[in-house]
Order: C-alpha cells, then structure tokens, then sequence
C-alpha cells in the first residue's frame, strides 16, 4: 500500500476530552497554549494516534492529525474482534482489551473506542485500570494493538508448526 493512497483513506477523529489548555502567566496577563490529541484509521486494520501543541486548538488538532498519520501502523485482527488478550500500558494508564464474540460490539470508554473503532476492531471488551486521563487511555489501548501477534507469528517464535 503506498504512502499517498493510505493518507486519503484515512479517517480523523480529535479524542473526546483530548484538547487541553495551559497558561502562561506573563506582564500582560495570561498566555493560553493548547494540546490536542488524534486518532486516525482506515477502519480496516491501520491506526495511529498523534499529539499535537499550538497556541489556537486548530492548528493544534492540524499538527496532531500530521504527527497521526506518520505514526500509522498495521493491527493484528481476526474477522471483527483482536487476536487475543493483551494488556496495554502508559504512564499510571492500563487497558486490558479481551476478544469477544461476534454482535458483542466495542465494551469501552470513549477514548479507547476512538482508537479501537478505527483501527477496524468491532467486537471487543476492555477495562481501564489506574489513570483515566484521556492521552494516556489512547497511548495503552495503541501499545496494546502493537503488542497484538498472529498464530503465525507466536509458532515462528516459539520454532513450532502449525498443523
């Protein structure tokens, strides 16, 4: 897949509770910064999620959605649902994401469902343990998609054929 072909399939969705606002106090007054954090998918096994500071909350979300998109990688599924279990972990931040039948839908918060429904997961069950801060749910739930292997991949570690 070439690099301009997946930049327009691409989808972008600014992280509920992922903008946030910083002051500067200086001789005028106060100086406002703004963070904003974005996850961008195909819905068909490619996400990545991209952090972005400005002093206005667009430009922020436009550098967010840049730095996205140079962070894309390839997820691990089987049919709707993830491989298997896996425990993904930032900061004070985990989510334990667990495979579930089929119709089951997404079980999560609106942080991780950002990340899980565009990367192309549709049925899953997960569960935030420590820290809910936003930015750090969607840092675990991206490090438990990178931790996610194949049947093929776990027998080639472990020097073992698949019957």
């Amino acid at each position: 897949m070439s690099e301009q072909t997946s930049a327009h399939a691409l989808e972008e969705i600014v992280v509920p509770g992922g903008i946030n606002r910083c002051a500067a106090v200086i001789k005028g007054g106060r100086r406002f910064s703004f963070t904003a954090i974005v996850v961008v998918g195909d819905r068909s096994g490619s996400v990545g999620i991209g952090y972005g500071k400005a002093r206005e909350v667009p430009v922020a979300v436009e550098k967010a959605g840049k730095n996205a998109r140079r962070n894309v990688m390839p997820v691990k599924l089987n049919g709707t649902t993830i491989t298997h279990e896996v425990i993904g972990r930032c900061g004070a931040s985990r989510v334990f994401m667990k495979p579930a039948a089929p119709g089951a839908g997404i079980i999560a918060g609106a942080s991780v469902r950002c990340v899980l429904e565009l990367a192309g997961v549709r049925d899953v069950l997960t569960k935030a343990y420590g820290s809910t801060n936003p930015i750090n749910l969607v840092k675990a739930a991206f490090d438990g998609m990178r931790r996610l292997r194949d049947k093929k991949q776990v027998a080639a570690l472990r020097g073992v054929e698949i019957p």
